[in-house]
């Protein structure tokens, strides 16, 4: 790394710690909390006046759950491939088809075949997602409204609503999904 880049990388720490801070409605007393590190530290690190350890960077990395490279802002290796790791919640597969924990985040998601009169359990949280049906048939319930999606159809929809999705028959439906929290809306705009 020659030393511009890692000047850019030192130099935007602290504005980086504070946003993912931020994002996650934590107080630097909760980070302190959960990281055992000094409230005057994580405050001299976001303001610049101070480089983190090694050490210091381990426990926030920690804290945030993300990957020390992430937290750092480290210039990318030339590989721009993205290697997941499936997780499995709720009965469905999820595979994180992007690396970085702020932003829009993508997903490949695997839901289980069922029953197509079974309950669709719904969530509320702030956000907005967008979805596209890859395989099998989705039922996506937003509020008291279900919507049957096929192959090659997508659809958006703020999460503040009520919404709930799964396969709409006995066979695993595999969708493509997008989220973002709020304020952070995909724009497409012409060159």
């Amino acid at each position: 790394m020659e030393n511009d880049d890692l000047d850019a990388v030192v130099g935007g720490l602290g504005a980086r710690l504070r946003e993912m801070r931020m994002r996650r409605g934590l107080r630097l007393a909760d980070l302190s909390e959960s990281t055992g590190v000094s409230i005057s530290i994580l405050s001299r690190l976001e303001s610049g006046l101070r480089n983190p350890s090694l050490d210091v960077l381990l426990k926030i990395a920690r804290a945030f759950h993300v990957p020390l490279d992430d937290l750092v802002g480290a210039p990318a290796s030339g590989d721009p491939r993205v290697h997941p790791k499936p997780v499995k919640r709720h009965g469905m597969i999820f595979i994180p088809l992007t690396t970085r924990p702020i932003g829009v985040q993508a997903f490949k998601v695997i839901m289980p075949g069922r029953e197509p009169d079974a309950p669709i359990t719904q969530n509320v949280h702030l956000g907005y997602e967008w979805i596209f049906v890859l395989a099998g048939t989705l039922h996506l319930k937003i509020g008291t409204e279900l919507t049957v999606l096929s192959v090659g159809e997508a659809a958006e929809f703020d999460t503040a609503a009520p919404h709930g999705m799964a396969s709409g028959t006995i066979e695993p439906v595999e969708v493509l999904t997008l989220f973002s929290a709020r304020g952070e809306q995909i724009h497409i705009r012409d060159a």
